[in-house]
C-alpha cells in the first residue's frame, strides 16, 4: 500500500470525546479531562511534521441546557493544556432535533475547519469513535478513520473503510505505514 494519503495529508482533525480524551458525557469540569492513552505522543508527531490539527467535536449538552458555551471552552482549553496547540477547533452547540449543517455526521464542521485552515477538504482526515465522526468526513470528501471503543456500534465498525486499534495505528493508516 503506498502513500497516496499521506502525499496529499494537510491537516488531521480529531473528535475529542472518546478519541483524544475519555469519554465524560456532558463535561463541564476541566479537572475531568484526561487524555486517551498515546493521545499526546501522536499529535505531537503530527506537528512535528508540519500538519495542522483540529478538534470537532459535537456538544449537545448545551442545546440541552446541561453544560454551557462556558463550560464546554473550559474543557477545551484544558485539553489544549494537555495535549497541546490544536490549529482549529470547531464545536456544534446544537441538538440532533435542531437540524443544523454542523452536527455530525453533517459535513459543517469539517468544512469549516478545511477553510479556517485554506485546505480542501481532500487533503483532511478526521479521526473519531463513532459512525457519525466517520460519516461526517467522508460528507465532506475527507479521510475518516475509526478507532473503536466501548460505546462504538459493531455496525459503525462494519461500515467503516477504515479502522485502528488506537490512535498511532490511525495515523500509521493515513502515513500509508503498518
Amino acid at each position: 500500500m503506498g502513500s497516496s494519503v499521506t502525499s496529499k495529508l494537510r491537516a488531521v482533525l480529531f473528535d475529542r470525546d472518546g478519541t483524544l480524551v475519555l469519554d465524560v458525557p456532558y463535561n463541564g469540569d476541566p479537572a475531568l479531562v484526561r487524555p486517551m492513552p498515546g493521545a499526546k505522543a501522536v499529535l505531537d508527531s503530527l506537528r512535528a511534521e508540519g500538519i495542522a490539527t483540529g478538534v470537532i467535536s459535537n456538544q449537545s449538552g448545551i442545546a440541552r441546557g446541561l453544560i454551557t458555551e462556558a463550560d464546554v471552552a473550559g474543557v477545551n482549553a484544558r485539553v489544549e493544556e494537555l495535549l497541546g496547540p490544536f490549529d482549529v477547533w470547531e464545536v456544534c452547540p446544537h441538538s440532533e432535533q435542531d437540524g443544523c449543517t454542523c452536527r455530525k455526521p453533517a459535513p459543517g464542521m469539517v468544512h469549516s475547519a478545511c477553510r479556517k485552515l485554506g485546505i480542501r477538504e481532500s487533503e483532511a482526515a478526521l479521526i473519531g469513535d463513532i459512525g457519525a465522526d466517520v460519516g461526517a468526513a467522508e460528507a465532506a470528501g475527507a479521510t475518516g478513520v475509526l478507532v473503536p471503543t466501548p460505546v462504538t456500534r459493531a455496525e459503525e465498525v462494519a461500515a467503516a473503510r477504515l479502522v485502528a486499534p488506537d490512535l498511532a495505528a490511525a495515523v500509521g493508516l493515513l502515513r500509508g505505514t503498518p
